[in-house]
């Protein structure tokens, strides 16, 4: 197999944490560079720019965008048109329609764009997915609450428009349950606290529901401290689905049925080196589409300020 070079433009904390491992354990791809203002690894070309590495850069097949949304969609542009295959971290980019012309440039050019949900890897989803299947479901509660400070220490581009805020670890979330319904659902209200200081939620809660019906709350908060909450529990005929952890364990009426070590980044790393392959794309855009009419739809209120 000829290996996948890749190079991560954007170089925070998750591309440490997460991604340079993935690459280094995933056989078939091989890290090959990093691109990033601010930072760099040892024994690797470093560039400042996406430009400036696909202009001077070691021979590369693809690119790991781990930029902040807003500036994701020219980095692609930049990368397909240099004939790279080009994986997105969640978000895959600060709209919906701007990922449009990038699905299409990439069909055009043969390329793979894979727009990333880690979430969905979390060992116990596909369970919990088949589960369901069998089921009537009868509701639905999100828990997702977790420390910003601890997550996203010094990182102000969360707060500005397209940066999310509480709906960078919400999608997770929302990428989780639009792959374990049997039926899609959509947003119907939802409230958004806003920092005095920000442009995008510390909390929010959302109302959500399918064609028939079906209740689904889901609650999210970057206020919380100690103990992180990342919980969905699904009531069926059958008794109570509880994923937690993120996706990692699966109880059924309070007994584990499943769990595994988190292998989520790996997961999304094969699935890249199977669609470049073959070049093929594979872009889910409806956790996005959640978040954006959750925008549309929401009651906004005024918080205190938020001070990192």
């Amino acid at each position: 197999m000829t290996e996948l070079r890749i190079a991560i433009v954007g170089f925070g904390k998750i591309a440490r944490d997460q991604h340079v491992g993935a690459i280094a354990a995933v056989p078939g791809a091989t890290l090959a560079a990093v691109a990033s203002r601010n930072a760099s690894l040892p024994d690797l070309p470093h560039f400042a720019t996406i430009e400036e590495l696909l202009d001077k850069g070691p021979p590369i097949d693809a690119v790991s965008l781990c930029t902040p949304p807003q500036v994701r969609r020219a980095q692609a542009v930049a990368a397909l048109r240099a004939g790279k295959h080009v994986m997105l971290e969640k978000p895959p980019g600060a709209g919906v329609a701007e990922l449009d012309p990038l699905i299409a440039m990439a069909r055009e050019a043969r390329r793979t764009l894979f727009a990333t949900w880690h979430s969905r890897h979390a060992p116990a989803v596909e369970p919990a997915r088949e589960w369901l299947a069998a089921r009537r479901i009868t509701s639905v509660h999100i828990s997702w609450k977790e420390d910003v400070r601890v997550w996203h220490p010094g990182q102000a581009w969360i707060w500005e428009p397209g940066g999310l805020g509480v709906f960078d670890p919400g999608i997770n979330a929302l990428s989780i349950l639009t792959r374990i319904l049997p039926s899609q659902v959509f947003v119907t209200a939802a409230e958004l606290a806003f920092p005095a200081n920000c442009q995008a939620p510390i909390a929010a809660k959302l109302t959500l529901t399918d064609i028939d019906g079906l209740p689904v709350a889901a609650e999210f908060d970057f206020r919380q401290t100690g103990p992180q909450s990342w919980d969905i529990l699904v009531e069926t005929d059958q008794g109570r689905m509880t994923l937690s952890r993120g996706g990692r364990i699966m109880a059924i009426n309070g007994k584990t049925v499943a769990e595994a070590p988190d292998e989520e980044y790996r997961e999304l790393y094969r699935r890249f080196v199977t669609l470049a392959a073959t070049g093929a794309s594979d872009v889910d855009l409806a956790p996005l589409r959640l978040v954006a009419d959750a925008f549309l739809l929401g009651r906004r209120t005024i918080v205190e300020p938020f001070v990192d």
